[in-house]
């Protein structure tokens, strides 16, 4: 049902999810995923609480998405609905526990703020008809409470149709953004599933300026950034990378990983699939970050005797957050690990080996 607000807004067509069934993925349309993801070429540095809007947003219209020339009379109900003036939007509610698993309302309230500030400015489209029609604000506007645990809000006419109407589209997981929790992370994939499948070359420089970062060198970019990002699609995604430098030349091979998982569970051991859920646990508890888990990860995976030294510190650091009354998990990320690095070398240190070699501890962040 339309109405006009007192601020000239004319919404003609109210979205909500209408049932609690998540998509396995959804479809984000190139156009969108340039002009507002990637605008000018660089990333934008958009919170992962924000991305889980837009991906419940695409997640709520996807079953209106279309391409054109599949459907080109839905692109003439498009027009005829939301192209015909200026101000007309669409409504769209979305439960909150969907942007803060956590139910941090705080969480929330910084998403909807961010993306109605971002990119706000005036934008122009020109429908079938010729006709020019002008809008202004941020990707959504007004957000508000209106009924409990929930978050309404408008989107612009302008983004809708970046949204709905998807000539060329790329599927992206779902749940990446609930898997994943650094940003960036989540943006390279979404970028990785626009490169052609034999791969490509990019300057240092070039790869600095998209993703926001300011590695002085290819080979710390592919170390401390790309590294741990493969990390978490191999684990998260269906779509990962291998990668290698040459000078400050950067080369990018996408791959499915859900073509190797065969593979790779027929050769894996009992052994490696007991430590790799041990390993999840430890991240999923305490909330380890990707750039926090990679030289822990590794040394638990591959030095048995790391691994010993780390068990027999988490049963200290559990016995003695009992005896002090706390919870071990309210040490969480880099916190948890100093804690349990600390109990390592306080042990070792009381080792034959600690008093022949002091610093010979093993170091795990």
């Amino acid at each position: 049902m339309s109405h006009l607000n007192k601020d000239l807004r004319i919404i003609r067509k109210e979205f909500e999810n209408s049932s609690d069934r998540l998509p396995d993925k959804i479809r984000l349309g190139n156009n969108f995923v340039d002009d507002f993801i990637f605008g000018n070429s660089e990333a934008a540095d958009i919170p992962i609480n924000a991305l889980r809007v837009i991906f419940n947003i695409i997640s709520i219209i996807g079953n209106n998405q279309f391409r054109p020339i599949d459907r080109p009379h839905q692109l003439s109900l498009f027009d005829e609905e939301f192209e015909t003036d200026n101000n007309i939007f669409a409504s769209i509610k979305i439960r909150n526990s969907k942007i803060s698993p956590s139910g941090s309302t705080k969480q929330v309230v910084a998403a909807y703020e961010f993306l109605t500030k971002f990119k706000m400015a005036w934008y122009k489209s020109e429908n079938s008809k010729g006709k020019e029609i002008k809008t202004f604000g941020g990707l959504i506007s007004l957000p508000s409470y209106d009924v409990r645990g929930y978050t309404t809000f408008l989107i612009s006419s302008y983004w809708l149709k970046k949204l709905m109407v998807i000539p060329e589209y790329n599927y992206v997981l779902y749940n990446l953004v609930y898997h994943i929790r650094n940003n960036k992370h989540v943006i390279l994939a979404i970028w990785l599933s626009k490169i052609p499948e034999m791969g490509t070359s990019v300057k240092l420089s070039t790869l600095n300026k998209k993703f926001g970062l300011n590695y002085k060198t290819a080979n710390d970019f592919c170390f401390k950034f790309l590294k741990p990002a493969r990390l978490s699609l191999n684990q998260h995604n269906n779509l990962s990378f291998n990668f290698k430098c040459v000078k400050d030349l950067i080369t990018i091979y996408p791959y499915d990983t859900t073509k190797i998982v065969i593979k790779e569970v027929s050769i894996i051991s009992k052994e490696q699939l007991k430590i790799n859920r041990r390993l999840n646990y430890f991240k999923e508890r305490y909330a380890l970050q990707e750039d926090e888990m990679v030289q822990f990860f590794y040394h638990y995976k591959n030095i048995a005797q790391t691994r010993n030294l780390f068990e027999k510190a988490f049963v200290e650091f559990v016995k003695t957050n009992r005896m002090l009354k706390k919870k071990s998990t309210d040490y969480q990320g880099h916190n948890f690990l100093n804690e349990i690095q600390n109990i390592i070398k306080k042990n070792y240190a009381d080792t034959k080996m600690g008093e022949l070699f002091p610093n010979g501890y093993p170091v795990i962040i």
